[in-house]
């Protein structure tokens, strides 16, 4: 049986929304346009 006074105590609330897209947009993540972007530049360079 679930002991309720247990599972509120291990309970966190979720981040409100603004709070979460500050934590996702404060970490520097390299995405596939940055990889491609830099492999324009690398291409252009050796063209130059």
């Amino acid at each position: 049986m679930i002991n309720y006074e247990e599972e509120l105590k291990k309970f966190h609330p979720s981040l409100d929304v603004n709070e979460a897209e500050d934590a996702i947009y404060s970490r520097d993540l390299t995405d596939i346009t940055d990889i491609l972007k830099e492999m324009l530049q690398e291409e252009n360079k050796r063209e130059q």
